[in-house]
């Protein structure tokens, strides 16, 4: 009976998956929860996390024990030159703790450190969730387009199967050349190609889609059809409007600005070492002595030995301690490293630079690409109204017999490949706005 139970929750676990249809958000969604190099860095900001953690806990301070023992066998000479047997036990044990007091603040500068590189991880994840995100945008709509063109394609094979039919029979009848049906029949072979590479193209957009969202069943993997409107308005941002929200929102420039403040504490650490070191150390220890034969004294009486715990009680000593390290000379290594800390702030203001002129130039492609995209996607508009016109003269000749079923269908493939055209056009113009409207702060949807 629970094998029954758990066939028929697994199979409708199955059937749910394979009837579900992605939306661009949860496809979204689940790269974010669950792509590998995602994984990796958060796990590295995990282990930037454990580091934060060590850095405070230098505070407290370090308690240690330790207990020693020791045995000795062998002989053994008094002032007087005798030897005897010199066998003997020693235990001790001890118990210290030190506490850093003072050093420039090295702790504070080093915990501070840490927190900078901690953004600077987070921020690099951020980064990784964006480029991803945006990969699976452009990639859902190539899946629509595909769509499109395949619409585009199967009504155009449906035109074409008229035609031919219609060709077939008045062919038979005598009205037509053999040549009108040949014609008509090699224009049905094409279309019914060209359905073919449309639905194959739509299998690997899916397939493409699903190895980056890494799905184990990629095959009955599908996403939901997103109506989009016939016309499209032009840009509404320029390169001008966004640039500064990029620099603000963009976490390549927050992870860059992080590890400048990270590199500038790192030079702050490396000054401490300028300064002296006072630490405080405070213990207890005790310890025990026998002998494996103590002998006898001058009267002949075997010496008694104090046992271990009277031993322990009698040994038992407390200390206190304060010292100071103070760097007199130390082959200049201090002010080298000291050097090598502003060659890293450099370093850190250099790649912030660097990656503020990655997103100008990103933002500015973005922004010619949509004005490039919009243009192309009216040119392609106006094609298509030509396009739909010749071929509605095309049929009123065919029909009146004044012109040929090659010129008819010439027409149809002008029109189209127009259509095509503008759901290209259409989709390439999405995807710029899309980053464009991402650039600006405003997150991806359809």
């Amino acid at each position: 009976m629970k094998k029954s139970a758990f066939f028929l929750l697994s199979l409708f676990s199955v059937l749910a998956f394979s009837q579900k249809k992605w939306s661009l958000q949860e496809c979204v969604n689940y790269a974010v929860e669950n792509n590998l190099q995602i994984l990796q860095n958060e796990l590295n900001t995990k282990i930037q996390d454990q580091s934060l953690q060590i850095a405070k806990r230098q505070y407290l301070p370090s308690v240690s024990a330790s207990v020693n023992n020791n045995a000795s066998f062998g002989q053994g000479r008094d002032i007087f030159g005798n030897t005897s047997r010199n066998d003997n036990f020693n235990n001790n044990a001890n118990v210290g703790a030190n506490i850093l007091l003072y050093n420039n603040g090295s702790l504070e500068k080093n915990i501070r450190k840490i927190q900078f590189d901690v953004e600077a991880t987070k921020f690099d994840v951020e980064k990784i969730k964006n480029d991803i995100s945006l990969q699976i945008a452009q990639q859902y709509l190539s899946v629509l387009l595909n769509r499109e063109i395949t619409k585009i394609s199967q009504s155009a094979l449906e035109n074409a199967d008229k035609l031919y039919k219609r060709a077939k029979i008045t062919t038979e009848v005598g009205t037509t050349a053999q040549t009108v049906l040949a014609e008509a029949s090699a224009a049905l072979a094409r279309e019914k190609q060209n359905v073919k590479t449309a639905e194959i193209n739509t299998d690997r957009s899916l397939f493409a889609l699903a190895m980056l969202l890494q799905l184990p069943d990629y095959k009955n993997f599908d996403v939901q059809e997103v109506p989009l409107e016939n016309k499209l308005d032009a840009p509404l941002f320029s390169a001008e409007n966004i640039i500064s929200k990029a620099y603000e929102n963009q976490p390549q420039i927050k992870a860059a600005e992080s590890r400048i403040k990270s590199s500038e504490a790192q030079t702050e650490v490396a000054r401490t070492a300028f300064w002296p070191t006072i630490t405080a150390n405070a213990g207890i220890s005790s310890s025990y002595f026998t002998l494996f034969d103590a002998g006898r004294d001058l009267n002949g009486n075997k010496i008694i030995q104090n046992g271990f715990f009277k031993q322990y009680k009698d040994n038992f000593g407390q200390q206190v301690g304060l010292s100071a390290n103070i760097p007199i000379f130390n082959k200049g290594i201090t002010k080298i490293q000291v050097q090598q800390s502003k060659i890293n702030e450099d370093i850190a203001r250099n790649t912030l630079l660097q990656q503020r002129q990655q997103v100008l130039q990103n933002v500015q492609k973005s922004q010619f690409d949509a004005e490039a995209n919009y243009e192309n996607y009216l040119a392609a508009m106006e094609t298509e109204k030509s396009s739909k016109l010749a071929l509605d003269f095309a049929e009123k000749s065919f029909e009146a017999g004044r012109t040929t079923v090659y010129d008819m269908n010439s027409a149809r493939n002008n029109y189209a490949n127009a259509r095509g055209a503008v759901a290209q056009a259409k989709y390439n113009y999405l995807f710029s706005m899309k980053l464009l409207n991402f650039y600006a702060g405003i997150p991806l949807s359809l």
